[in-house]
């Protein structure tokens, strides 16, 4: 019996609050890989908002793909692995966007407030997009102890 998820579920689960965690290649050395705030639409691209000088940004355009992997921490365990191109860096932040993330993340009063303390960085900030195109997922509540 396999494990994967259905191209609906995973798509949904990607789409539900998860850190998280990026990976990207850094010549000479293993993938870099570091913890993450994103969105995603079912059908559309992952979204990172990240500083545009940062080394996850220069990462990311020098390499020109990545993988992302979210998962659950509770049972039954679920994940899901993407890799695919960056499709573009938008050189500006929507700040409805950026505050829609930090909602998805904190909560609305926390959000506010964390939006609210870092205003100063949103001008630095760039939008990464990262198109999944392959997809790995397993989903351990389809498993059978029969």
């Amino acid at each position: 019996m396999s494990l994967a998820m259905s191209p609906e579920e995973r798509q949904k689960f990607l789409a539900a609050v998860h850190i998280g965690v990026l990976s990207v290649a850094d010549d000479g050395r293993g993938p870099w890989l570091l913890p993450i705030w994103y969105g995603y639409r079912p059908g559309g691209d992952v979204r990172i908002i990240t500083g545009r000088e940062s080394r996850k940004t220069r990462l990311l355009r020098e390499a020109g793909r990545a993988s992302l992997c979210v998962q659950s921490e509770e049972l039954p365990y679920r994940y899901v692995t993407v890799e695919g191109p960056v499709v573009g860096i938008d050189e500006r932040v929507d700040h409805d966007e950026r505050r829609s993330l930090a909602h998805r993340y904190l909560d609305a009063e926390m959000g506010d407030a964390y939006v609210q303390a870092t205003a100063e960085v949103e001008e630095q900030e760039v939008v990464i997009r990262l198109r999944p195109e392959r997809w790995l997922s397993a989903d351990y509540a389809k498993q059978r102890f029969d």
